[in-house]
């Protein structure tokens, strides 16, 4: 338990207290066998609260890198993968815009260089072979 919920544990005891000497005996008794219960149901308290492995880089002289001077080391191993992915999504935004620009100039020029007759441009065909094209 932390201090705030002890000192809240200790204000709820004192104000029991203090009203105990205006309880009926009925509601005594069953505050009572309330407490008993979960003073038995209470864990057994171990010396051990947590074991976890915490990696720590050492320098020549032992010191941790927290406390030196590559302090900054530590907030790299965050930082760098972030960057990668960003840079990397990026990049293939990139890529893919530039093919889809080369695909649309390619079917432009392929229409301008084309003797097709106007009437051509309106086949729904034509669309549907264009709409292909594209994807």
């Amino acid at each position: 338990m932390n201090t705030r919920q002890l000192n809240f544990a200790y204000k709820i005891r004192h104000a029991l207290n203090e009203n105990l000497d205006h309880l009926p005996q009925p509601t005594t008794d069953r505050l009572a066998a309330a407490r008993k219960l979960a003073v038995s149901r209470k864990k057994k308290e171990s010396a051990l609260r947590a074991l976890f492995a915490r990696p720590v880089l050492s320098t020549q002289g032992g010191a941790s890198v927290s406390n030196g001077r590559m302090a900054w080391l530590g907030g790299m191993g965050f930082a760098v993968p972030v960057i990668v992915v960003a840079l990397g999504l990026a990049g293939i935004y990139q890529f893919e815009q530039q093919r889809r620009i080369s695909d649309t100039a390619e079917i432009d020029a392929e229409m301008l260089a084309d003797e097709l007759p106007i009437s051509a441009y309106l086949d729904q065909g034509f669309n549907a072979f264009l709409a292909n094209r594209s994807d």
